[in-house]
């Protein structure tokens, strides 16, 4: 993460892509194949699907919106309120919006960072709001030393004063888990059940937790029990392959129909978006595979 936000960096593209036929070479991404085949039959769309902007960061937001939009995809991941008119113009949600974050290192856990935090937190939540959103995400902060409790302590004190004004108008402030094995060094809420145990002291349905699938595969396993235990507690989820954080296809260990059967089976109503980054060429290809593949 070399800048504050380097994982959901800004995309860089070219044209967009038509719903059947796609003469398009992608710098840098491989090239799109040039005749597309018929589009599948309409998803089921018992789970509602997005995608992460930073996975496909050879392609422009426009590009990005048009292929989303032709394979069913609702929504757009990860993009702050600079980027939600192009993705209106395309009919498509934000449902996880960002942008009042420092980073994924200085977080709610550590009271230095409060009051910028609260800051930026007060001054984008409104913004959520009014553009129509709901989800805005945040994070605990790398642990530095920090005793569970003392992490809980200061995540309520940081986070307590913004869920008046997050009632007021609608939006859930909705903490990440992440690894701390692979990918994230120390990050302080990377067990499902110590951010349920914040949420629990916040006492707010403003108030919950991104379950990201891949990051939790590997930091604790056992998916299918845990987000059905704490599924109260989650407000949504991301994807990716383990390991290697790539497609969801069978060179990886996640059993992603099974997962989604059991995200339904809680009565999960929000977002569940593809946060891999694929390896094969064609990068749209790999995308509409795994829309395909979590439509249950």
């Amino acid at each position: 993460m070399a800048t504050i936000w380097n994982r959901r960096a800004a995309l860089k593209g070219l044209l967009t892509t038509t719903a059947a036929v796609s003469t398009v070479g992608l710098a840098g991404a491989g090239t799109i194949a040039e005749k597309r085949p018929a589009m599948p039959a309409a998803l089921k769309g018992n789970i509602r699907q997005s995608v992460c902007r930073w996975c496909f960061a050879d392609l422009s937001l426009e590009q990005l919106c048009a292929a989303a939009k032709e394979m069913g995809i609702r929504g757009i991941d990860l993009v702050g309120p600079q980027e939600w008119p192009t993705l209106k113009k395309y009919g498509l949600d934000s449902p996880m919006c960002n942008g009042a974050e420092i980073n994924l290192t200085d977080g709610f856990n550590d009271p230095q960072f409060h009051a910028r935090l609260q800051k930026q937190y007060a001054a984008m939540i409104p913004q959520v709001a009014k553009a129509g959103y709901r989800n805005l995400i945040c994070f605990s902060g790398s642990r530095r030393d920090k005793t569970d409790e003392q992490g809980w302590a200061n995540c309520v004190a940081g986070l307590k004063p913004l869920m008046k004004l997050a009632e007021q108008h609608n939006v859930v402030l909705v903490m990440e888990l992440l690894n701390s094995k692979i990918d994230h060094k120390d990050y302080q809420c990377d067990r499902t059940a110590w951010g349920a145990e914040l949420a629990k002291r916040l006492g707010s349905e403003h108030f919950k937790l991104l379950y990201d699938i891949y990051h939790m595969q590997i930091d604790e396993g056992d998916v299918i029990r845990t987000l059905t235990e704490f599924h109260p507690y989650i407000a949504h989820y991301h994807t990716a392959g383990v390991p290697g954080r790539h497609e969801l296809n069978d060179a990886q260990e996640l059993n992603y129909p099974a997962i989604m059967r059991a995200i339904l089976a809680t009565g999960f109503k929000g977002y569940v978006a593809q946060e891999f980054i694929p390896k094969q060429p064609d990068k749209l290809a790999s995308l509409r595979q795994a829309v395909q593949l979590c439509d249950v």
